[in-house]
């Protein structure tokens, strides 16, 4: 049996590609990885952050729809994204950082069992910073043109947050199939992790009654989970037809392939391979800074640019 090694990338939904990029890179000093287009809707911007090279586990993925509206916060949703930094003395540089860049924030506390500061972005997603002391993705790179020293630059994706309804058919998605284990219950709250010990792979669930979140901007739209291969890809969605779940199929999407499948609370999970990764048409100094398409949209790339209005 394969077991999960962590996070892949998370995605959610931003109204402005324009302020989501000054927050995400200028504010959170977290690499722009990558520019390109929603596959499924080329009219849209799909931007990447994370690492040097936006490896696996580090990775926050944002589709930009402008019309989009308020998101109505509820259950049966991913409601919070913890980012790992080195230490705790990172939570208070990140304090004093937020406090000057005038970003919502808490007061330093503990999250999951350990120091971390929570936040919002400007429209209103929630994070929380975790101060990992030393756990942290393996390939981790840190980005030198950060203005965030490298001793307290965000080290990739920790804890993921779900909120349900049915909490026993998460955790046996979880447990069941994907072979995490709980390490953690606290009333309403327990913690999952993929790999023993390690935050990168922790998925937090909590128990919420009531109606189901209607997204909009700073919502969250699915989690990708990690696998090395296609071959263990296919494995996966073997997995997932034996549960009964409706899925994709495998899809192509050129930087890594995927498979899409709704838990029985309607949690959407992405199974994403670690390659080819980024890199895969361009050059590592580079990354981010221009427009990439895949192969199979290359013909339209003018019809593409001309509907998209131009990022910093």
């Amino acid at each position: 049996m394969y077991t999960i090694p962590g996070h892949h990338h998370i995605s959610m939904i931003t109204k402005s590609a324009q302020e989501n990029n000054h927050f995400y890179r200028d504010v959170l000093g977290m690499r722009r990885v990558k520019v390109t287009v929603n596959q499924d809707d080329p009219s849209m911007y799909h931007l990447f952050y994370g690492d040097k090279t936006g490896s696996p586990g580090t990775e926050l993925s944002f589709f930009e729809i402008p019309p989009v509206g308020k998101t109505h916060r509820g259950t049966n949703a991913i409601t919070r994204i913890g980012l790992l930094v080195p230490s705790e003395e990172s939570l208070h540089y990140w304090k004093k950082r937020l406090d000057e860049k005038e970003v919502f924030h808490d007061e330093i506390s503990t999250y999951a069992g350990r120091p971390a500061l929570k936040l919002e972005d400007e429209e209103g997603l929630r994070l929380v910073l975790i101060a990992a002391g030393g756990e942290k993705v393996k390939h981790w790179a840190a980005w030198e043109k950060s203005d965030v020293p490298a001793e307290h630059q965000i080290q990739g994706m920790g804890p993921v947050e779900m909120t349900v309804k049915r909490t026993d058919k998460l955790a046996d998605t979880l447990t069941g199939m994907f072979g995490y284990t709980e390490v953690s219950q606290t009333g309403d709250e327990a913690v999952y992790q993929s790999v023993e010990g390690e935050a990168f792979g922790e998925i937090v669930v909590k128990y919420e009654d009531g109606p189901s979140e209607k997204p909009g901007r700073g919502s969250i739209h699915h989690l990708a989970i990690r696998v090395k291969n296609e071959e263990e890809l296919a494995y996966w969605e073997d997995e997932v037809k034996k549960k009964g779940f409706q899925n994709s199929g495998i899809v192509d999407r050129f930087y890594f392939k995927s498979l899409y499948f709704r838990e029985s609370n309607g949690i959407l999970f992405e199974i994403a391979t670690d390659g080819p990764g980024f890199t895969i048409d361009g050059d590592v100094e580079s990354l981010g800074e221009q427009l990439d398409l895949p192969p199979f949209l290359e013909d339209r790339r003018k019809e593409i640019e001309a509907k998209l209005a131009p990022i910093e």
